[in-house]
């Protein structure tokens, strides 16, 4: 199962809609994400957030539109998208993908960012594929592991980024630019703008988190 959870994002920085129209099974809306759902003629199955970014009459049609709606107050110890994304997380996908998420407030931005690097979350990669996606970037994390990629003809870079202060063993099969059994520190810039050479690469390591952006100019 594919969830999306839409945020409440810049609609200019949104990934296409139509695509997700076909594969998503599940919709999610975040606060004004909900409403920019419904305009899109998508009606999520849960919304989630204290719609302090709507106005009266949107939330009035919203709550027309919709059944069901958590509705939190604004003074809370979590956002409104990390509780979507728990929640998201208890349906058991296969995928979970994070629209809406990117640009506008850069707090937002980085916070949305370390949802998926939470040690209580980071057990959930090997089982769940999530994605923070807009319009030129996908975004994701991974655990030690060996990890295929296939090329991505619209995202063609592919960049590898520590989250921890060290990266042990990596290597990089398939890429322009191969390392074998490697070390990144964190703020390196080593495997930033990487491509792949053939249909299929590969990337493993064995100790440390990594983040891995694919991108298009």
């Amino acid at each position: 199962m594919k969830i999306s959870i839409m945020a409440g994002g810049p609609k200019d920085l949104w990934p296409n809609l139509t695509t997700y129209k076909e594969s998503t099974d599940l919709w999610v809306g975040v606060d004004r994400g909900v409403w920019s759902l419904l305009e899109n003629d998508i009606v999520p199955q849960c919304g989630f957030g204290d719609f302090d970014s709507v106005s009266e009459e949107e939330w009035s049609k919203i709550q027309k539109r919709m059944e069901n709606i958590h509705l939190y107050p604004p003074e809370k110890d979590e956002t409104d998208l990390e509780i979507a994304f728990k929640w998201a997380m208890e349906q058991e996908p296969n995928e979970i993908h994070i629209l809406g998420a990117t640009g506008g407030r850069l707090d937002h931005f980085l916070g949305n960012i370390q949802l998926l690097q939470k040690d209580s979350i980071l057990p959930y990669h090997k089982d769940i594929d999530m994605y923070i996606v807009d319009c030129q970037n996908s975004l994701t994390v991974k655990t030690p592991g060996s990890y295929p990629l296939t090329l991505d003809e619209e995202r063609k870079y592919i960049s590898l980024l520590p989250v921890t202060e060290e990266i042990t063993g990596i290597t990089l099969l398939g890429f322009k630019y191969p390392l074998v059994d490697a070390k990144l520190e964190l703020g390196s810039t080593l495997c930033v703008s990487n491509e792949l050479i053939s249909d299929c690469g590969n990337v493993s390591f064995e100790e440390g988190i990594l983040m891995v952006i694919r991108s298009r100019d």
